[in-house]
């Protein structure tokens, strides 16, 4: 069994930003910055934290941070994640696949959608 997996994240997990505890926490470590496939959208959440999924058209790069997770931080990880994220695989822009956080569709309905933006960081400066 692996010890570490790759994580990407995407939103308030982010260095510098609310959340990132939850990484730091379980003794995380970041490895790198990157980007999406160009086909995600990505949602703010009540302007509290983003929620991205894939979809098979119109979708943009989303940039992210990969992360070095112990595997049984994982669970911790899911707990403290707001409601209707979750983890899934996350397709990197050279075609990579690991796990990562996304959003339920259904949590993105009637939010507003945020792709243009390419990242949590950049709304969340343009609204300050």
């Amino acid at each position: 069994m692996l010890d570490t997996v790759l994580f990407a994240v995407n939103g308030t997990l982010m260095r510098g930003l609310d959340l990132k505890n939850n990484l730091t926490g379980i003794s995380a470590t970041f490895v790198k910055e990157s980007r999406t496939r160009a086909s995600y959208k990505l949602f703010s959440i009540n302007d509290e934290h983003p929620a991205m999924y894939r979809v098979s058209k119109g979708g943009v790069k989303v940039s992210l941070e990969i992360w070095k997770v112990p595997t049984e931080g994982l669970v911790s990880i899911l707990q403290n994640e707001p409601s209707g994220l979750a983890i899934g695989t996350v397709i990197l822009e050279d075609n990579s696949h690991i796990l990562g956080v996304l959003g339920e569709r259904i949590l993105c309905e009637g939010q507003l959608e945020i792709s243009d933006f390419g990242d949590w960081r950049s709304y969340i400066k343009q609204k300050t």
